[in-house]
């Protein structure tokens, strides 16, 4: 259990090498969807991705994604991936060829073959993919990406995704330097927020429930921030379930610093009343591990508003995830 719960945060940081080294520019966010196929069964199904991609150079550049594989008969996964990619614009300078390679840590509610109906297993494989993109003067982008995942314990795929696409503070092509970032050093560092959104078990009937927090956070620093916080993810069946938890966060700023894009990993305490015996107690707290995809933008200092993909990972099958939406007030 610790292993699953320090897991996510060793990940984080490993990210944070990458993504905020020297010399890093021409941030971008992508929004894609498309289709997925099984390569074994052929199934087919629906993908989506939300990637963070930010460039080294002008021929070089690592993202960070969160990828949906969609519901297969047997497999319903998805997951995040880390990739280097090496560019190249052969024809005009704002369209740009791409090929990225880089490991996937998966999430797979699975059939299982004895017992309970599911399983959540989890797991790493490998995500090679190509891309092709068109920048536009106003900073859209327009993308068409292909992905190939191989792994040992699941299933292999490939998904064919276009999206478009938006380049943060910078103004020219992703071969010019974007403009220095503000500083923070006179900013407000703590913050209290409430959130409600919406728990939904990695099922095979993906049974949902109201979701709240209440979240203080504390700014360490340009990069960094820590949150603790109470998470309570409601009755949807399989699980009835509050309790601490605490995040350390990888954070990039941009436009003044008044949008925040971070991803977090850390520790969740949680009391679930549905739990079994057989599966560590009745009632007792338990420790699972909690990675956060999450935004912020304060659109009228000192207040912010935040929305956040929480994913919940436990180690007797009762994975969720956990979506929300809140205000915070900054002090």
């Amino acid at each position: 259990m610790l292993a699953r719960a320090t897991g996510c945060l060793i990940f984080a940081l490993f990210l944070f090498s990458v993504l905020f080294a020297p010399g890093a520019a021409a941030q971008e966010i992508h929004l894609l969807g498309g289709a997925v196929q099984e390569r074994a069964s052929r199934d087919r199904s629906y993908s989506w991705a939300v990637q963070y991609l930010e460039g080294l150079g002008e021929n070089w550049a690592v993202s960070f994604s969160w990828l949906n594989e969609g519901h297969f008969e047997h497999h319903h996964r998805d997951g995040h991936t880390l990739q280097i990619w090496a560019r190249t614009k052969p024809l005009w300078k704002r369209f740009v060829l791409a090929a990225g390679i880089g490991p996937y840590r998966y999430y797979d509610t699975q059939l299982a073959k004895e017992g309970a109906s599911y399983v959540d297993s989890h797991g790493w494989g490998i995500v090679t993919s190509f891309s092709a993109s068109w920048h536009l003067d106003n900073r859209w982008i327009f993308s068409l990406q292909s992905n190939f995942v191989e792994t040992s314990r699941s299933i292999d795929s490939r998904s064919l995704l276009v999206g478009i696409g938006y380049q943060l503070d910078a103004s020219a092509p992703p071969d010019e330097k974007p403009a220095a970032a503000a500083g923070t050093e006179n900013a407000a560092r703590n913050e209290i927020a409430v959130f409600g959104g919406q728990t939904v078990v990695n099922s095979r009937d993906s049974e949902n429930a109201l979701a709240l927090m209440l979240e203080y956070r504390r700014n360490l620093g340009r990069h960094f921030d820590w949150t603790v916080g109470w998470l309570y993810e409601g009755d949807p069946g399989p699980v009835n379930r509050h309790g601490m938890l605490s995040q350390l966060w990888l954070v990039r700023r941009f436009f003044d610093d008044r949008l925040a894009l971070s991803v977090g990993g850390g520790a969740y305490i949680p009391v679930d009343r549905h739990r079994k015996p057989g599966e560590g107690g009745d009632d007792d707290p338990t420790l699972a591990g909690i990675a956060t995809m999450a935004a912020g933008y304060e659109f009228r200092p000192p207040w912010m508003i935040r929305i956040s993909w929480n994913r919940v990972v436990t180690d007797y099958n009762r994975d969720t995830d956990v979506f929300l939406a809140g205000i915070g007030l900054r002090f």
